[in-house]
């Protein structure tokens, strides 16, 4: 059984080698699908008896482990120094360095990455994260899907 919640965050960014636009400091507002797959719960008495995962902890967790850390934050790439020393100069500013270019594709997958372990059979359902889905606009997402 697949289950899906969906979760948005605002943040800010820059693709530094792009050739248009997004080379410059912009944000978005993020949708983030979270799909897990398990077994459907069948234990009476359990507040989870029918579910795969409550939503709310679907919520919960993600907002503890990923969420709350990019949400009204800059995403930057590490490497992009002229960015990240601008930001560093910003007394309080909330930035996320990454190791990676913050595209969609590689947002998507970093999101993959951390979400990964903390979905990871939880409830003794054999649940695993299955697809993380992160639009950058209503028109525009990227996928990472458990191979």
């Amino acid at each position: 059984m697949l289950i899906t919640r969906r979760l948005e965050f605002d943040a800010g960014h820059r693709i530094p080698d792009h050739g248009s636009q997004c080379r410059h400091l912009h944000g978005h507002r993020y949708a983030l699908e979270i799909t897990l797959a398990g077994n459907v719960i069948r234990s009476a008495g359990d507040p989870a008896n029918g579910m795969v995962m409550d939503f709310s902890e679907v919520k919960a967790l993600a907002a503890k482990h990923l969420v709350d850390a990019w949400d009204h934050a800059f995403l930057v790439f590490a490497g992009d120094l002229p960015v990240v020393n601008f930001l560093a100069s910003l007394p309080g500013h909330k930035t996320v360095l990454l190791d990676c270019v913050p595209t969609a594709e590689n947002l998507a997958q970093q999101a993959f990455a951390i979400l990964d372990a903390v979905y990871r059979d939880s409830y003794g359902n054999r649940l695993r994260l299955a697809r993380v889905r992160l639009y950058e606009s209503p028109n525009c997402w990227a996928e990472a899907i458990r191979e």
